[in-house]
């Protein structure tokens, strides 16, 4: 599975990442980047943070790489939502984009992958993580590893439509 993160929009959208943010951009990006780093480290997908650079970038776009997470740094004039469409439209394999602006929502939803708003994201985010941290000091694995899940059904069987069962499926695996 591949991440794209708006990575300003998920910084400003966070409370805990805007306080970093309030001391520079630099510290803002560094704790978003150590913090998926960790996600990254637990649940093994490919992430892809895109930042503007569009009013203070260079003339070509940035590419850089830190703990396995791929930056790229929109070019002087270029939106990261731009960026992230491009990156969007080009993924062959299953793409979750994370982004609260509606726009990019709703480009990356007509093209039939999913999108996550960046409050809802990091909620996932830091569910993974308390879960992983638990299970690690009681000496659990995680539910994936060991294969245990209770399979007693309960309820009717109402089933979603086809698009919202998919998207389910994808944020499950997040």
């Amino acid at each position: 599975m591949h991440i794209i993160i708006d990575g300003y929009n998920l910084i400003r959208q966070s409370n805990w990442l805007r306080s970093y943010e309030r001391q520079s951009l630099e510290a803002g990006r560094r704790a978003l980047i150590m913090n998926l780093a960790e996600y990254k480290r637990k649940r093994g997908h490919k992430i892809t943070i895109v930042f503007d650079g569009w009013k203070n970038g260079s003339a070509q776009e940035e590419r850089d790489k830190q703990v396995g997470i791929d930056i790229i740094y929109s070019r002087l004039g270029e939106k990261a939502d731009d960026v992230i469409k491009r990156i969007a439209d080009k993924s062959a394999e299953e793409t979750i984009v994370v982004s609260s602006d509606r726009e990019i929502s709703s480009y990356v939803i007509r093209r039939g992958q999913t999108a996550l708003s960046s409050l809802y994201f990091e909620i996932l985010i830091n569910k993974a993580l308390s879960e992983s941290s638990i299970n690690a000091m009681m000496g659990k694995k995680d539910e994936e590893e060991d294969g245990s899940r209770n399979s007693k059904k309960k309820g009717t069987a109402r089933k979603l439509p086809r698009s919202q069962r998919q998207t389910q499926a994808k944020i499950k695996k997040l």
